[in-house]
Parts: structure tokens; sequence; C-alpha cells
């Protein structure tokens, strides 16, 4: 293991089980070549495809709008 796992496991180690199931089921994910795909839920499935769409033809948000939306999460 490295150091720095090592280090993210002791972090880890210091929330509350709830959260500890959280990051280790995320890390199972992450692990597994095999996984499968988590299911969309039907109600998303439109947004979704429509996302898809935009990505094939390269319609991707500027650095801008980016930076604009993750600032609006700022204290």
């Amino acid at each position: 293991m490295t150091k720095l796992l090592e280090r993210a496991v002791d972090a880890v180690r210091r929330l509350t089980p709830e959260a500890q199931d959280e990051i280790a089921r995320a890390m199972l994910l992450l692990a597994m070549d095999d996984a499968e795909p988590e299911p969309i839920d039907p109600a998303d499935l439109s947004a979704v495809l429509k996302s898809l769409a935009q990505a094939d033809r390269g319609e991707f948000a500027t650095d801008a709008q980016v930076e604009a939306a993750f600032r609006r999460f700022d204290p």
C-alpha cells in the first residue's frame, strides 16, 4: 500500500460508519475492472441523453462557465 493510500485510510477511519461505507463503495467501484455501470433513474434519462449528445457534438462548458458554477457554492 502506498503512503498516500495509508494516509487516506487513516483519515477515513475517523469518519462515521456511514461515511466510511460510502467511501468503501466508491473505492470498490473504482478498483473493479468489470464493474457494472450505475443504473440511470428513468426520470434522469432524458437529461443524460441530452448531455451525451452535447458531448458528441463537442459542446462543453468554457472554463469561465465552470468557474462561475463553482463560485455559486463558495460561502
